[in-house]
C-alpha cells in the first residue's frame, strides 16, 4: 500500500494521540498543557498557535473519537465514525508548501483549533486507508498485558504487535523458555 509522505505523519499522530487514552491499566498520556505542547512538537503540527485548557479538552474529545474509529467493527461503523470528525472540523482541503516542505495538502481551515487540525487531517489519512479497503490495518497489539494502537503498514499485514523490539521479542522469549522447560532443558 503507497502511503505519502503526509498521510504517514497523520496516521502516526493519531496512532500517538490514541496512545495517550487512559485505559484502566494505564494513566491518561495528556494530563495537561505541557503534555499536548509535547504532543503537538513531537509531531511537527504546524500553524499551532497558543494552546489553553479548552484545547486540551477538545483534543481529549478528539482523541475519543478515533479511539472509536480503532474500535469499530466493520467499515460502515468507521466511516460513520471519520465523516462526523472531518465535517464537525470544517475541512478545507488547501495546497499549500511551507517550511521548506513541497507542495501538500491540509485539511483543515486556515487558523483552526488544534483538535479541528487533529481531526481534519487524521481522519482524512483515516478515510484513505478505509477507502483502499485497509480497515483491517487498523490494530490492537496482541501482547496480553499491552493493548497499544498501531497500523499495520507490513506488507502482507502480519504485524502483530505495536513493537516487535518490545513486545514482540518479549512474548517470542517468553514462549521460548516455556518450551525449554517442557523440554527439560
Amino acid at each position: 500500500m503507497l502511503i505519502n509522505h503526509d498521510t504517514r505523519c497523520a496516521l502516526d499522530a493519531v496512532v500517538d494521540l490514541v496512545n495517550t487514552a487512559p485505559d484502566g491499566s494505564e494513566p491518561d498520556g495528556l494530563p495537561d498543557l505541557a503534555a499536548l505542547s509535547a504532543f503537538v512538537t513531537r509531531h511537527k503540527i504546524s500553524g499551532v498557535g497558543a494552546l489553553g485548557e479548552r484545547d486540551l479538552a477538545a483534543v481529549r474529545v478528539t482523541r475519543e473519537g478515533f479511539v472509536a474509529v480503532f474500535a469499530a467493527p466493520d467499515a460502515p461503523g468507521a466511516a460513520a465514525l471519520i465523516n462526523t470528525m472531518v465535517a464537525a472540523a470544517g475541512t478545507t482541503p488547501q495546497l499549500t508548501d511551507h517550511d521548506g516542505y513541497d507542495w501538500h495538502v491540509h485539511y483543515f481551515a486556515p487558523d483552526a483549533s488544534i483538535a479541528d487540525h487533529l481531526a481534519a487531517d487524521g481522519g482524512m489519512a483515516l478515510a484513505f486507508l478505509l477507502v483502499a479497503g485497509e480497515q483491517e490495518r487498523l490494530r490492537r497489539c496482541e501482547a496480553p498485558d499491552c493493548r497499544r494502537a498501531f497500523i499495520d503498514l507490513s506488507r502482507n499485514r502480519s504485524r502483530r504487535y505495536c513493537d516487535s523490539r518490545t513486545c514482540g521479542n518479549r512474548l517470542h522469549v517468553a514462549a521460548y523458555r516455556a518450551r525449554r522447560r517442557e523440554a527439560g532443558v
